[in-house]
């Protein structure tokens, strides 16, 4: 008995002994973003940081509604959304906490991110018309108002108006032009489509191309996707469209927004801040535009996509995004008056 518990003490001072293996860092990232270039984005971090990113993709409507289900038991430590709508909707449903962090403050400008640090923008991608070069001259459809115009009468196609990007335009015209005057807009929108919304925004500029509609609206970085692809029928598309940023001679170019927060119940808080600062990073904004073809939110990222070359410089809204979060409602509600399917 005497050997058997001096071998077991033994046993105990030699574990005792062994160096503390140090608890693994991980990051449970929640992310709407679902384009294969971010595998670089998340594999860098880990290379940089020593965090492991375990990762959930879904939907952002499916991603809020797992977050509010799990609550305080929720594992998600950041959670990135592609829209300026459902920034607002998670906001709403209390799914962030704040963030106080001066690189991510000196890094990204005040309109693209919430007064109270509740969540940042990463990166934008515009609103733009694009019109069939035969049936509709430039001039007809160069601001968001023509889409309203009677001249475009059974001319324009959208995607539903109940889909985030429809309704974060539909906030903005709220902001610019007050909400009865943006209700008689989106009115005058339903009265001059070609046919009843659907699809996505790549189907609106491929419905443009074969005369279906004359104008439609997309977000830039799928028109730039087209501009890239070497597919024979989306340079065929291309040739046949026209794309105009809207509303430069007033306000400019309506933009919307890739953005991220740390979840309310993470329990990983320190590695959460530590990624979203690393979103801000030149390296990581370079990726955001020359993988999925977006616009970097910090000035000094340097990035190389001839896409986005050709489409040129242009005005920008500098409409904060904090008020289209303000009208996301109103404007989910003026559409529905509208009968903007």
């Amino acid at each position: 008995m005497k050997t058997s518990l001096r071998f077991a003490s033994l046993a105990l001072a030699a574990l005792a002994a062994l160096p503390a293996v140090a608890q693994e860092k991980v990051l449970n990232l929640y992310s709407a973003r679902h384009y294969q270039t971010d595998e670089a984005l998340y594999a860098n971090f880990t290379k940089a940081t020593g965090i492991k990113i375990n990762r959930i993709e879904a939907g952002d409507e499916g991603l809020l509604e797992r977050l509010q289900n799990e609550g305080a038991n929720s594992p998600a430590d950041v959670v990135l959304l592609v829209d300026a709508a459902r920034l607002a909707k998670a906001q709403q449903m209390g799914l962030f906490q704040p963030v106080k962090s001066p690189e991510l403050e000196a890094r990204i400008p005040a309109h693209l991110r919430a007064p109270d640090g509740s969540w940042y923008a990463f990166s934008t991608r515009a609103r733009v018309i694009v019109y069939n070069k035969a049936s509709v001259k430039p001039q007809d459809a160069d601001t968001y108002e023509e889409l309203a115009d009677p001249k475009n009468k059974g001319k324009v196609c959208t995607r539903s108006g109940a889909h985030p990007y429809q309704l974060s335009l539909a906030a903005s015209m709220i902001e610019h032009l007050g909400e009865p005057k943006a209700e008689a807009w989106a009115r005058g929108v339903v009265d001059n489509m070609a046919r009843p919304p659907r699809g996505g925004d790549t189907d609106q500029v491929k419905a443009v191309a074969t005369g279906e509609c004359g104008i439609a609206v997309s977000n830039s970085y799928y028109v730039a996707r087209m501009m890239r692809s070497d597919k024979p029928e989306d340079k065929d598309t291309m040739a046949k469209v026209g794309v105009l940023w809207p509303n430069q001679a007033d306000r400019g170019t309506h933009l919307n927004v890739s953005g991220g927060a740390v979840a309310k119940s993470a329990k990983n808080r320190e590695s959460a801040v530590k990624f979203l600062e690393y979103l801000a990073s030149d390296e990581a904004q370079g990726y955001f535009a020359n993988g999925n073809n977006e616009w970097p939110v910090v000035k000094s990222a340097v990035f190389k996509n001839p896409a986005l070359e050709q489409m040129g410089s242009f005005k920008a809204d500098p409409l904060p995004i904090a008020a289209l979060l303000k009208n996301a409602a109103a404007a989910q509600r003026m559409m529905d008056r509208a009968g903007y399917k």
